[in-house]
């Protein structure tokens, strides 16, 4: 079963986060804050990060460039969660890493179709490396 870590400063939108994901068979992690957030990434692995861009404290762009920047954490996909709807916030998001971009308010069935998709590639992406890494042995 993935586990999905949620970082967001708001209670409402991890519960709604929480709920959504657990409906649909996964085990949700929960973090109030960037720090701790951070901290859960290192500790549990999560599978894949849904990550508040404003939050007090570390920020969702702080907390990317962290997460990039550890080659252990490196390759964890995370979905900015975001109220910043303008172009130049979901242009910047792409190009910190981000895997998709799901602007606040979101509903429900979009929010666990953008988490399965984005699993969905993670695993080929991983499929991938893996053959890659096999032929380079030969």
């Amino acid at each position: 079963m993935p586990r999905i870590l949620v970082v967001d400063d708001q209670p409402d939108i991890r519960l709604m986060c929480r709920v959504n994901l657990q409906l649909e068979g996964y085990e949700v992690l929960e973090a109030g804050d960037g720090e701790v957030g951070l901290e859960m990434v290192r500790t549990e692995h999560p599978d894949l990060v849904l990550l508040d861009v404003m939050m007090p404290g570390l920020d969702g762009w702080q907390f990317m460039e962290a997460i990039k920047a550890d080659a252990n954490t490196a390759q964890i996909p995370i979905v900015l969660l975001t109220a910043r709807v303008q172009r130049e916030d979901e242009i910047r998001g792409w190009l910190s890493g981000a895997a998709d971009y799901l602007p606040k308010p979101f509903n429900p069935s979009t929010l666990t179709e953008v988490v399965r998709r984005t699993l969905l590639h993670q695993g080929e992406d991983d499929r991938r490396q893996r053959a890659l890494d096999k032929l380079s042995i030969i």
